[in-house]
């Protein structure tokens, strides 16, 4: 089968590898799944570039979630049976760049017949990311206000989308006017192009000067400083990322003086400590996406060979929403 392969640290378009390996074949406790979508995240750019929080060792393959189907299933496995439809989280070195791979039994979730490979694909990794961040991590009340940056990315586009849905009023930041357009085709109130406006005193206008009572920022660097200005009395900072490539120090002063919360969310680690909250939010998700509250944006979707420029892409900001890759 054929299989992407990182063998030395760089851009994605050079550190990809295209080979060709013998199948998985499933072990005990495990299961083997045949890839039909790939969702790619800006992790796996990261993971290229070996400045991802994780770094497997050298060969590894990118790929943090995909939806499939199961190929075979190694002894201990229930819950799932052969030819089932599955999102799949396989485990780093072991990614989900390939046509097939093998995954823990306890890292399969059954998906229904209502929801697309791409979608499925898509509806994991970021979705959860968003959900713990903004109700386990934020404690986001209805009525609420929130600003996603990024919000026309994946995690950023997933945000708003679950901050309509927890009846919050929502602000998006975005780069370029197609963006922006996206972040209120998804539902935000209002969005700004932070390539021309400064969105600090765009937050404080539309909220009467009193800012955000939560800011989901999955960019870091210059992004969060400006967003402790536009925080609303005891506002909560979620630390999402550093996609915009600076890992930001906080001066302590400001957080102090409206009681300001600045709150981490890892949500990767909530699959080895806290897997019955990652269930749980699973089930949250397909309800909500059955409920026609939430819908993955799925804008580009790439053969397996082009894997490597669309994740270049994905590198360069030229895309928005979700991109797939299709074995």
């Amino acid at each position: 089968m054929r299989i992407w392969q990182v063998e030395e640290l760089g851009e994605p378009q050079d550190a990809l590898s295209l080979k060709e390996v013998p199948r998985p074949q499933a072990l005990p406790g495990t299961a083997v799944v045949d890839v039909r979508a790939c969702s790619l995240n800006f992790p796996d750019v990261l993971l290229c570039r070996g400045k991802y929080q994780v770094r497997p060792p050298l060969p590894f393959t990118p790929g943090l979630e995909c939806a499939g189907v199961v190929r075979e299933l190694g002894t201990g496995v229930t819950g799932v049976a052969v030819g089932q439809r599955v999102i799949a989280l396989p485990a780093l070195p072991d990614g989900a760049l390939c046509e097939s791979v093998r995954v823990a039994g306890d890292a399969l979730y059954p998906i229904p017949d209502s929801l697309s490979d791409e979608e499925a694909a898509c509806l994991f990794a970021t979705y959860q990311t968003a959900w713990f961040s903004l109700h386990r991590r934020g404690g986001l009340r209805s009525g609420e206000t929130v600003l996603v940056h990024a919000g026309a990315g994946g995690v950023g586009s997933a945000a708003i989308q679950l901050a309509k849905a927890a009846g919050a009023r929502v602000l998006a930041t975005a780069g370029g006017p197609e963006k922006v357009a996206a972040c209120v085709a998804l539902g935000a109130d209002l969005g700004v192009d932070y390539r021309t406006d400064d969105f600090v005193p765009a937050v404080m206008d539309a909220t009467d000067g009193r800012g955000v009572d939560v800011v989901f920022d999955p960019v870091g660097g210059e992004t969060l400083h400006r967003s402790l200005k536009c925080m609303a009395w005891e506002g909560r900072l979620l630390v999402v990322g550093f996609a915009g490539g600076e890992i930001p120090e906080v001066p302590a002063n400001r957080v102090l003086l409206k009681n300001i919360s600045l709150v981490g969310v890892h949500w990767g680690p909530y699959l080895q400590h806290s897997r019955g909250l990652v269930d749980d939010c699973h089930d949250t998700l397909m309800d909500l996406h059955a409920a026609g509250r939430v819908k993955p944006l799925v804008t580009a979707r790439a053969p397996f060979e082009e894997a490597p420029q669309a994740l270049a892409a994905l590198a360069a900001r030229e895309t928005y929403g979700k991109t797939v890759i299709c074995p």
